[in-house]
């Protein structure tokens, strides 16, 4: 009896999941598509019938995996009551892909400064920062909360910090990724407390300007 084929949706998903393992692993100039082909046990025809090439094949990835990964910060931004809620659970929800996707994360970040990878990096990297950015702005326990336009100071200072975290995040990610044997628990708490130092910084001088 002739093998059933399996549906041209599943046959996509086969090849992206071997293509991500195969990235994570060799980076993207490392891999071919003979491994990604051997790792996923299908036939490179079946690759070309779906992508017409490894660049292609990797923009499919890396818009996937910032799509999941924003998905995860503005839902648990969004479901705090309080900034600080907020902004752990965007920490949280960054950092819970890192851990539950970690080939992702590694095929996401290794080349990031592959030139062709590095406008989509940087694209991650603002986008990352306005969510921050956002977060802080509309915290209700900040002094002029949600009236960061009517200060330029108070604006700058909050893209300086968003920045920072943005940046400082990816960093403790990518340290995280060799030290898996640390818990994510204490990633996220360690991370929150120094990120709501810089907005405790952010009030004590929206109240020295008000007084």
């Amino acid at each position: 009896m002739p093998r059933r084929q399996k549906p041209a949706a599943k046959r996509r998903e086969l090849i992206l999941a071997a293509a991500e393992d195969v990235f994570a692993r060799s980076g993207y100039h490392g891999a071919s598509l003979d491994e990604i082909a051997g790792a996923g046990g299908i036939s490179k025809a079946l690759i070309y019938e779906h992508f017409d090439s490894k660049r292609e094949l990797r923009a499919c990835l890396l818009e996937a995996h910032t799509a999941e990964l924003f998905g995860r910060l503005q839902a648990s931004a969004e479901a705090g009551a309080t900034g600080e809620e907020r902004l752990r659970g965007g920490i949280e929800a960054f950092l819970g892909f890192v851990e539950e996707r970690r080939a992702a994360w590694r095929a996401l970040f290794r080349d990031a400064a592959d030139p062709e990878v590095a406008e989509r990096i940087q694209g991650v990297r603002a986008q990352a920062a306005a969510l921050i950015a956002e977060l802080i702005a509309t915290d209700p326990e900040t002094p002029d909360s949600g009236a960061a336009g009517s200060d330029p100071r108070r604006r700058q200072y909050i893209e300086m910090l968003a920045q920072l975290l943005s940046g400082g995040l990816q960093s403790l990610a990518n340290w995280w990724h060799d030290h898996p044997d640390v818990p994510r628990r204490a990633v996220v708490d360690h991370a929150t407390a120094f990120a709501w130092l810089g907005l405790e910084r952010l009030r004590d001088s929206a109240r020295e300007t008000r007084d």
